[in-house]
């Protein structure tokens, strides 16, 4: 009898651990986490469908995210990495850590066309720096900027989306002299800071003039706080583009959850959070809320091509570090 009740005991845990709730983890970027960031409802809205449970893990900006992985290698816990973009998915597919996502994605609305089959968008915008609309006088190029005394925060192009963002920004917009261009913004920079979050918030204090930043952050201002009073400079030369992705960790154990993330990332329960959440805009047919007609459109958009991007990076990061330590 007491064999029986322990078999019939091991059976009964053997169903409840098969029963167990799925966990899809998923390392994302510091801001797209807190309660005021996308993460809180898009976990609630899959969640709803899934049977599964979202763990995210914050692990810094967007270049971080790279880095994080990368150490980590098949070890890592991802099954999905979200918050990589156009300038570093040339690097993360050669680190062999991605897998297809097998996906053909349908209503993007994107600037660009996209045919990457590693790695979906969803959402996109426009560098820019942003300021307080009453600015006396806000810079209309990188030329302007650098000959006026227009103090910038802007963000780390080695642990930063952002921040190398500009880094590419400059060279797309001014290839070989670059360099020159670094050298006279050298002296307009307050501070560089690891991430995007740490920047807007000195920004904020008051600590400069502008910060490197998105034409999109205006919005969240206007919408969020009903003050109307941010802007972000266009540039004679054009505003680079960035376009956020996710892709699907190799090694996962959740293959087919990751695989239904990466879908429902393209409906309506993902896309309609981003404008007032992530503050950008959706990288599928969304409805856009009042406000976002306000923004700042660049007329021209630059973007390098990823593979382009990982070609310059290390030997642009030498030459912003050399003009910022002169």
């Amino acid at each position: 009898m007491r064999s029986t009740i322990i078999a019939a005991a091991i059976a009964a845990f053997g169903t409840a651990a098969s029963a167990q709730t799925p966990v899809l983890t998923i390392y994302t970027y510091d801001s797209f986490v807190p309660d005021w960031g996308p993460g809180p409802a898009v976990q609630a809205n899959f969640e709803e469908t899934c049977g599964c449970t979202i763990e995210w893990v914050a692990a810094g900006d967007g270049a971080a995210l790279l880095s994080r992985l990368r150490l980590e290698g098949d070890r890592t816990d991802a099954d999905i990495v979200l918050g990589l973009d156009t300038n570093l998915i040339a690097e993360a597919l050669e680190t062999g850590l991605f897998q297809p996502h097998g996906i053909t994605p349908a209503g993007l609305t994107l600037p660009v066309e996209w045919a990457d089959d590693t790695f979906l968008p969803y959402d996109w915008g426009y560098f820019a720096f942003v300021h307080r609309a009453d600015l006396a006088e806000v810079p209309g190029s990188f030329s302007e900027l650098a000959d006026s005394d227009t103090s910038i925060i802007i963000e780390d192009p080695r642990s930063s989306s952002p921040g190398l963002g500009l880094l590419m920004w400059v060279e797309a917009a001014h290839g070989e002299e670059a360099g020159a261009i670094w050298e006279g913004l050298a002296d307009n920079i307050v501070t560089v800071t690891p991430g995007w979050s740490e920047a807007y918030a000195l920004f904020l204090e008051g600590e400069a003039d502008m910060v490197l930043s998105y034409t999109t952050s205006p919005a969240y201002h206007l919408i969020a706080e009903d003050d109307p009073g941010f802007g972000a400079a266009a540039f004679e030369e054009g505003n680079y583009l960035q376009v956020e992705v996710a892709g699907i960790v190799a090694g996962t154990d959740q293959p087919d959850l990751a695989r239904a993330f990466m879908e429902f990332m393209l409906t309506p329960g993902f896309q309609d959070v981003i404008p007032t959440t992530n503050w950008m805009y959706p990288a599928a047919a969304a409805t856009l809320p009042d406000g976002f007609d306000t923004l700042t459109v660049p007329d021209t958009a630059l973007l390098l091509p990823p593979g382009e991007a990982a070609a310059i990076r290390d030997e642009a990061v030498a030459e912003w570090q050399a003009a910022l330590s002169r």
